[in-house]
């Protein structure tokens, strides 16, 4: 079940707000951790097993760290935790990498290959690990209190808003929600308007440029040409944007509507003047999970610059390995993980002599780069989709041309992708508000009436048209059964 199809949406959300407004507050995590078993179960069926194992070994592994802590046994016990979450992820996302690896070595030595039944991969299962190894690890630093009730652990771990697709929330940051929160007309408003953003986001742009996207991008090496190569990847770029951020922007909006507040996961990422700085801004949870759980206990940039650039290049090879058991995603940490290297090399210091727009640039190029190689299913094919970009394209511009693919839909969605991706409107929102108290107090109220109405107005449009095209069945992609 998606929060961008029509089960969700008309009767999963509604339903469940139903029995969770009417229901005593003591009852409400229990409402809470049964539809997010519902949720998980209706896409999953019995995987939602894999993930009941792995809120049980956690709620007892943070027991045992809190228990042993007075004999020196926690480290034991958070070691036992770590390798156990890590083992769920080998066994259930790189089993099969690992072994289709191993298979090209052992032929060429000429022993019989390993044959092995294609493991199923359980959708979140990277998010829902990622949280609980966050739990036991800060209950180990002494950073979060350990968790005796075994409902509330399942509920962290199972909170159906951000479980298939983050952002990835940690257990410190709502402790206290899980215990005591409040649902107001506020915090519900404000749940609605995020809600209604990410739909809007996901459905109105990310899916519309997701179909020239997967068209081109499924084109073969020699029938591809240069524009068509450069349109492909500025589509891929908008789709994963808007669809990851879509996503986050749904889960924050879900968690308001029921009390809970989750931390932003997106911050106009593609204004960054650097791959540096796209770090701080994309993918935040995750970013700075990989940062207080990896590269500061590997020594962070304490330990001598060779060894800071050997720790940036493990966390962003790990983090590559994260998002995807292919070598195309391997490459893409390396290739991030290499050019934070080179601009702590003096790249950044050249960088900053030049212009913003030159700065952006930069950015901008090697962005697009990193995609094509996040988005193939090959090496090959990644090399391909960038010799064509660089000019030396072997497809005839009579066969592969932008014609092809760009229509008035595109366009629009290309422009307001563009303008949506900085932060121009918020912009223009705060001159609104500073004009605002200039006002009298009578010009004032009218101009929060109608800057009220015309924000209503809009809302429900991209509501309407969202519904409109989820039920027309238009092309609905979910990228992150890759991951």
């Amino acid at each position: 079940m998606l929060f961008s199809e029509p089960v969700f949406v008309f009767l999963f959300l509604p339903l469940l707000f139903l029995v969770y407004v009417v229901t005593p507050r003591v009852a409400r995590n229990t409402i809470l951790l049964l539809a997010s078993l519902l949720f998980y179960a209706w896409g999953e069926k019995s995987f939602v097993l894999v993930m009941l194992g792995s809120i049980a070994f956690n709620y007892l592994v943070g027991l045992l760290v809190e228990a042993g802590r007075s004999r020196g046994l926690h480290k034991l016990f958070l070691i036992l935790g770590v390798v156990g979450n890590l083992g769920l992820l080998v066994v259930f996302k790189y089993a099969d990498f690992l072994v289709t690896n191993l298979n090209f070595v052992i032929v060429r030595l000429g022993a019989q290959p390993i044959h092995m039944q294609p493991i199923h991969l359980p959708i979140g299962i990277s998010f829902f690990t990622f949280q609980a190894m966050s739990y036991i690890i800060d209950l180990y630093r002494g950073q979060t209190d350990v968790q005796k009730n075994p409902f509330r652990v399942a509920l962290y771990i199972t909170l159906f808003p951000q479980l298939i697709a983050g952002p990835i929330v940690r257990y410190q940051d709502i402790a206290r929600q899980l215990a005591y929160r409040t649902v107001s007309r506020a915090g519900f408003a404000e749940g609605v308007r995020r809600f209604i953003l990410g739909l809007g986001k996901k459905m109105l742009l990310a899916n519309v440029v997701a179909v020239p996207a997967d068209q081109i991008f499924a084109i073969t090496t020699p029938q591809l040409t240069t524009p068509v190569a450069w349109l492909g990847a500025v589509c891929y770029a908008l789709q994963i944007y808007f669809d990851f951020s879509g996503y986050s922007d749904m889960a924050i909006g879900l968690g308001r509507m029921f009390g809970f507040r989750f931390l932003e996961n997106f911050n106009y990422p593609y204004i960054s003047r650097s791959v540096t700085e796209f770090w701080r801004r994309w993918h935040m949870s995750l970013s700075s999970w990989y940062r207080d759980y990896l590269y500061i206990p590997l020594g962070g940039n304490r330990r001598g610059t060779l060894r800071t650039y050997a720790n940036l290049v493990i966390v962003f090879f790990l983090c590559g390995l994260w998002h995807g058991a292919s070598w195309t995603f391997v490459v893409w940490g390396l290739f991030h993980g290499s050019f934070l290297v080179l601009e702590r090399l003096g790249l950044a210091r050249f960088l900053a002599s030049r212009r913003p727009t030159v700065q952006h640039a930069y950015f901008l190029l090697v962005l697009l780069v990193s995609w094509v190689f996040f988005r193939c299913e090959t090496l090959s094919q990644a090399a391909g989709m960038l010799a064509a970009m660089a000019g030396f394209a072997q497809g005839s511009r009579l066969e592969q041309h932008l014609s092809l693919y760009m229509n008035t839909e595109l366009v629009i969605a290309l422009a307001v992708g563009a303008i949506a991706s900085t932060p121009v409107l918020p912009y223009l929102v705060r001159g609104l508000r500073r004009k605002r108290k200039t006002l009298e107090l009578a010009r004032r109220r009218d101009f929060d009436t109608l800057s009220g109405i015309g924000e209503v107005a809009l809302l429900t449009v991209v509501f309407l048209v969202s519904l409109s095209w989820m039920a027309a069945g238009t092309y609905n992609p979910f990228l992150y059964f890759r991951f």
